[in-house]
């Protein structure tokens, strides 16, 4: 994170649940970089039935992740735009030191790289509360409780160690993800001083 910029380019992670897509919109719209959500994309082509819908539904149904190779390549596509060339909010990407590793190849091919990667944080029973409530809101089918608990432990697995690896590149900002939006909001804006 350059000291005289506003980071630009900057990843939210935390597990499902933790506010990280409530919280790239308003920091979107504070910095003037789209948010991009790899979950909104994924949702979107279940509903529009596409093959690649198809193909991730199944995934998300199992709380399992959606293989790299299709989740790489939608966004490729979507850093390409023109709307993100000055900068984006990506959530729910990279889950998986592989997928590290795309990115870095994608920002490097244009010169660009990630100015920070916020973690949101959040107690292991509010999120399954959170999820539950969103459940019931939305009738979102990726959302029973079984489903909540594989994801947080797919998330365990296969995302947590990424906090290691940003923690390592001097990229990290933890910001406590409980308490009101506005709160949240607060502190993410305050960590990015």
């Amino acid at each position: 994170m350059t000291e005289s910029a506003t980071p630009s380019r900057i990843i939210l992670i935390g597990p499902p649940g933790a506010g990280k897509g409530t919280q790239a919109a308003r920091l979107a719209e504070r910095l003037g970089v789209p948010a991009i959500s790899t979950g909104d994309i994924f949702r979107a082509n279940v509903a529009q039935r596409t093959e690649l819908g198809q193909q991730a539904q199944r995934y998300m149904d199992a709380g399992e992740y959606v293989p790299d190779e299709v989740t790489n390549a939608m966004v490729a596509d979507r850093l390409a735009a023109e709307d993100a060339s000055g900068g984006f909010l990506l959530d729910g990407y990279p889950r998986t030191e592989a997928q590290v590793a795309e990115l870095d190849r994608m920002l490097e091919s244009s010169g660009a790289s990630i100015d920070v990667v916020l973690e949101l944080t959040a107690d292991t029973d509010e999120l399954v509360t959170r999820l539950l409530g969103r459940a019931a809101e939305q009738n979102r089918s990726d959302d029973t409780e079984p489903v909540i608990r594989r994801r947080l432990e797919v998330y365990s697995e296969q995302t947590a160690p990424l906090v290691t690896l940003y923690d390592e590149r001097g990229l990290l900002v933890r910001v406590d993800g409980l308490g009101t939006v506005d709160e949240v909001t607060q502190r993410i804006l305050d960590a990015l001083g």
